[in-house]
């Protein structure tokens, strides 16, 4: 089954409508095929990503060490099925698929796919959570992330239908499209 007819299975599946605004508005992102260890996330659970990505959440996570703000993974490369096992869940729990997909993007959508998207956090923030706006630590993103090719993906009201994150970064490589 090739990647597109797999993903749109899912959203049968899932009850996604094929011309929902947010299958509009976000590109179709591709599993990373090659990745690379990053370590535990905040979490204590092993995070890849793809090479250029790793190497730069490594680089950008050492410049910010150097001026003592702490750089952690919250969560990075996350897999189509992931990425619906997710939503499963949610059905599981009663919320309806329009709210959650203000907040997952759905399966074959999701920037995290790609192997290029970190949620980062630090100690002093709630993980996944706007407060994250407050800390030193997103200051320091808003200054600096650009240099180590990373960019802030859904803003406030951004055109995508997903909720502001401020916790969400995708590495765009010198060399990549600046598509996901």
């Amino acid at each position: 089954m090739d990647y597109a007819t797999r993903i749109a299975h899912l959203h049968a599946e899932l009850g996604i409508p094929a011309d929902h605004p947010q299958l509009i508005a976000l590109p179709c992102c591709e599993e990373a095929v090659l990745l690379t260890p990053l370590g535990l996330d905040a979490f204590g659970r092993d995070q890849f990503a793809e090479p250029a990505t790793a190497q730069a959440w490594f680089a950008m996570r050492d410049a910010a060490a150097l001026e003592g703000i702490v750089l952690q993974i919250a969560s990075a490369f996350r897999g189509v099925d992931y990425q619906a096992g997710l939503i499963r869940r949610k059905l599981a729990q009663g919320q309806l698929i329009d709210t959650i997909l203000t907040v997952s993007a759905a399966p074959g959508h999701s920037e995290h796919h790609t192997g290029r998207a970190l949620d980062i956090t630090t100690p002093d923030s709630e993980a996944l959570e706007e407060e994250f706006e407050n800390t030193e630590a997103f200051a320091w993103l808003l200054v600096h992330a650009a240099a180590f090719g990373f960019r802030l993906s859904y803003p406030r009201d951004n055109p995508h239908g997903i909720i502001y994150e401020p916790w969400h970064w995708f590495h765009v490589p010198a060399t990549a499209p600046l598509t996901a």
